[in-house]
């Protein structure tokens, strides 16, 4: 039986984002091969955490820069150690490596930050020169993560690990092909959705009103929302007066429940307690993201839901088939207006985004598949940790420099925190 250590950033929220489903379900997929994981974190316990324990997985809370994880990792002496995001890898990598050397390393990284940043920054300078938004392209996007810190750093981690977990096509051809990250240490692992419980799904008629739902915390998310209430929903409402949409997000701030407007068909409900119930229940799903990166969980969400969607390029970026979208695709806010109220009221278009997002779930979401794959990939790997670096000599490299700067300085944290307060 194989010992897993997973390191998390946070404890796992499935009903609060995708990541956090996502990572559900990566552990479940080392639970069905019987090995014994242990879940740590160095986060607060959260209230909508899921109860590990009740699939039989130990939690340990942790402390950053603290030695004390030296003596967990010898007591436990973890055969596979997963880190959640790359900073998760900076802060504890070098302990494994010293006290578990012959530890396979994988970094699931649930999105790349670093495309995310690159969007962010674009977007913030566009909308300062000309006061609009237009989708960056592959070159511009690859020419500011060039001159990115966070690039850097993520990408490094990446080349540190034996195996690095993806969530887009898109992000594995950006490192590959602007970066140089062999596919050797590269595994295309996209959300593993699960099936739908039941083949009954509201139909048309009786779903009513428009939807959009995600993690207020993810920026993103919140400069969707705030697109949304600024310019595309006005926009949408003159083509529709009757128009209503209902916005949902776990951790909505108060600046986020002040743009809850009834008289506007505008309202800001908060937390979901089931996301899909949500999604289900409404006509058409509505994400107008103009920055981010990865699988976007309320369009996967969408598609399982039966719910056709209007998105951005952005939103959809590895989702789509061959161009194809369960709904419509546009960057233009008057565009993405009138499309969203075309698929609302035309029953005909409607039903064939939904045909469309069910064949897309089959092609793209294949749980059974994912699973395999992933356990197939690590088990490999890990029997042949020996050659997996020495054919990533970069990776050598770098855990050889940066990982001493960052061993020193947490160690010299760690002897900080040791030395009595002056009085």
């Amino acid at each position: 039986m194989l010992k897993v250590l997973y390191l998390g950033y946070v404890w796992p929220e499935p009903n609060s984002s995708a990541a956090g489903g996502r990572t559900l379900e990566i552990l479940h997929s080392f639970r069905a091969q019987g090995w014994q994981v242990l879940y740590a974190s160095a986060a607060s316990l959260s209230p909508h955490r899921f109860p590990l324990e009740s699939i039989g997985i130990a939690e340990q809370l942790i402390a950053i820069n603290d030695d004390g994880f030296d003596e967990l990792l010898r007591e436990y002496c973890p055969e596979i150690v997963v880190f959640d995001r790359f900073f998760t890898e900076e802060q504890f990598a070098w302990r494994v490596e010293k006290n578990c050397p012959a530890a396979l390393r994988v970094l699931d990284t649930c999105d790349l930050h670093s495309l995310r940043e690159a969007r962010q920054v674009l977007l913030k300078e566009q909308l300062q020169k000309q006061g609009n938004w237009q989708a960056p392209n592959l070159q511009q996007i690859a020419q500011t993560m060039r001159h990115s810190e966070l690039a850097i750093r993520e990408i490094a981690a990446i080349f540190r690990c034996d195996l690095s977990l993806m969530i887009s096509d898109v992000e594995m051809e950006l490192l590959q092909s602007v970066f140089s990250v062999p596919s050797s240490i590269l595994l295309l692992n996209r959300l593993m959705l699960l099936p739908r419980t039941s083949d009954t799904r509201p139909s048309y008629d009786e779903r009513h009103d428009f939807v959009t739902i995600g993690n207020f915390r993810h920026a993103p998310n919140w400069d969707a929302v705030l697109w949304l209430k600024q310019a595309v929903w006005p926009a949408l409402r003159k083509r529709m007066p009757s128009a209503q949409l209902k916005v949902y997000g776990a951790y909505p701030p108060p600046k986020a429940m002040q743009l809850h407007q009834p008289r506007d068909g505008f309202y800001v409900l908060g937390w979901a307690e089931n996301a899909q119930d949500v999604m289900a229940n409404a006509r058409v799903c509505l994400a107008p993201l103009r920055f981010g990166a990865g699988i976007k969980g309320k369009l996967a969400d969408a598609m399982l839901a039966g719910t056709p969607s209007v998105t951005t390029s952005v939103g959809a970026e590895a989702m789509d088939v061959g161009g194809v979208w369960p709904g419509a695709v546009s960057d233009d806010i008057e565009v993405f207006a009138q499309a969203s109220v075309d698929l609302y009221q035309n029953r005909e278009r409607w039903s064939q985004a939904q045909e469309m997002g069910d064949k897309i779930v089959a092609l793209l979401f294949d749980r059974e598949r994912d699973q395999i794959d992933l356990i197939n990939r690590i088990v490999h790997a890990r029997e042949n940790v020996e050659q997996v670096r020495s054919h990533n000599f970069m990776g050598t490299m770098l855990r050889h420099h940066s990982m001493k700067s960052t061993q020193y300085m947490s160690q010299w944290i760690a002897l900080k925190n040791q030395l009595p307060v002056a009085e």
